[in-house]
């Protein structure tokens, strides 16, 4: 992988370099798969991969990058969390409509609003969720790269329990193991997103 800064490829991206781009996106994988997966709720996982969401995004950001008219990586991260949106918002609508014949009309009105926050505010937009904080910007994507680093139980438990909020009792549940252990799986994670990350690690 390229040594470059993110700005340098986004650069590089920008005026044509198509190894640059793939290199930036690259990088921007970790960032979009914890998008991902927080705006994608069980019940669409169960009929998606967010890895297609993603390729998909990628593909998109491939197509239209010379339409992008920002200059700094802050604006290329709004803009490709924008497309990364748009394809959520796709996902969701063909999951309703799968839905519709077999799901009450409460469900499916319940699913529609969640689009229609989705498009109108983005998935960042609850000031009161853990990930409000740090799933901004640059330093975002640096966590989100230091957590792709991580082993997987460690990267999830992360990811459940400080960008979705959910309480040990609920983490425990999903890994089917004890509040204790998962406890133990936290601070494993913690300690080796430090190392690998110093002041850029931290939730």
């Amino acid at each position: 992988m390229s040594n470059d800064t993110n700005s340098a490829l986004l650069k590089r991206a920008k005026d044509g370099d198509r190894d640059a781009l793939g290199n930036l996106l690259n990088r921007y994988r970790p960032y979009l798969r914890i998008l991902a997966l927080r705006y994608l709720d069980s019940g669409v996982r169960s009929r998606v991969d967010p890895s297609d969401v993603i390729q998909q995004t990628c593909l998109d950001i491939h197509r239209d990058i010379d339409g992008f008219r920002g200059a700094h990586e802050a604006e290329w991260i709004g803009w490709v969390r924008r497309i990364l949106e748009n394809n959520v918002n796709q996902v969701i609508r063909r999951h309703i409509q799968a839905q519709k014949r077999t799901v009450r009309k409460e469900a499916i009105v319940d699913q529609s609003s969640k689009a229609h926050r989705i498009r109108n505010a983005g998935p960042v937009s609850n000031e009161s969720s853990p990930s409000q904080r740090v799933m901004k910007g640059e330093q975002a994507v640096r966590l989100a790269m230091l957590l792709g680093k991580l082993p997987k139980d460690q990267r999830e438990a992360l990811r459940l329990r400080y960008l979705e909020g959910k309480t040990l009792q609920q983490i425990a549940d999903r890994f089917e193991r004890s509040e204790m252990a998962v406890a133990g799986l936290l601070k494993r994670g913690l300690r080796n997103l430090r190392e690998l990350g110093g002041s850029e690690s931290r939730f």
